[in-house]
């Protein structure tokens, strides 16, 4: 029986099942592996786990192998291969401007081996870069490959401080993209402002998704909003749910509105 362990390349990146072999792994080990580009330079998310022969990994083909733990010289090489990167964004850059091509490019990525390079941009077009590509050949000699991608994506790989004041979500844990709907938003009774629950990105924050489950069982506890209840203070109608506190607001039949929790609603015996 094999063991297969799970691998992430990047940061909140997606996590890829390799063979494990022999290999005596714990989680935060870095290693290198076999990649269909390559080899690849990773770090173990998921720790080794007995599996059938017969299984696959989590995209249903046969799995790699770990090659062998991570060398001191591997992580040289990392180094090097993250100042070749920085080189090839700012001469990109240079040429974009050189060339007045309409796209955005905000990251490089190179493989491990150092033998291919791909830039990721956005636009709100295709982009026409042929020439583009034989002036980064000409200064780099590796491969080139150009990406283009949207701006969620963006987001994720650059990182940044959401408005809650801690990291968004997307590129700190959050391995893929769930869809996002303004009913969410309604149903967590939020404001419907753009700008309020709108992300770095620009689209409907990522934790209105993995939120809105939680809303919608507290919510299936409460009187529906409309419906008359009975409190210690006397009867009156449900106007607003309050999840977080678990408290509905209430305005009563003289006009004043007041908060009560679910154990202040007289409930009818009838």
């Amino acid at each position: 029986m094999r063991k297969v362990v799970g691998i992430r390349f990047k940061t909140a990146g997606k996590i890829y099942d390799f063979d494990s072999g022999a290999f005596v792994l714990n989680q935060g080990d870095h290693v290198i592996v076999e990649t269909d580009q390559g080899l690849g330079f990773g770090m173990v998310a998921v720790p080794p786990v007995p599996r059938d022969e017969s299984a696959a990994g989590r995209s249903g083909k046969p799995l790699k192998k770990v090659f062998r733990l991570a060398s001191q010289e591997d992580f040289h090489r990392r180094e090097k291969n993250l100042e070749t990167e920085k080189h090839a964004h700012a001469y990109c850059l240079k040429c974009i401007k050189e060339l007045k091509l309409k796209m955005n490019l905000f990251f490089v990525e190179g493989n491990f081996d150092a033998s291919k390079l791909t830039f990721y941009f956005t636009s709100e077009g295709r982009v026409d870069f042929r020439q583009l590509v034989k002036m980064l050949v000409k200064e780099l000699g590796v491969r080139i490959e150009m990406r283009q991608v949207g701006i969620r994506n963006q987001a994720k790989m650059c990182g940044g401080i959401g408005r809650c004041g801690l990291e968004i979500c997307c590129s700190a844990y959050l391995e893929k993209f769930a869809p996002v709907s303004i009913r969410m938003a309604k149903e967590q009774g939020l404001s419907l402002n753009p700008t309020k629950i709108s992300g770095q990105c620009g689209r409907l924050m990522c934790c209105l998704t993995f939120e809105n489950e939680m809303y919608k069982a507290i919510r299936s506890q409460f009187p529906k909003i409309g419906k008359t209840v009975k409190t210690l203070s006397g009867e009156g109608q449900v106007i607003r749910h309050n999840a977080i506190s678990n408290r509905i607001a209430i305005r009563l039949d003289g006009g004043r509105e007041i908060e009560a929790g679910l154990n202040e609603i007289i409930k009818d015996d009838k």
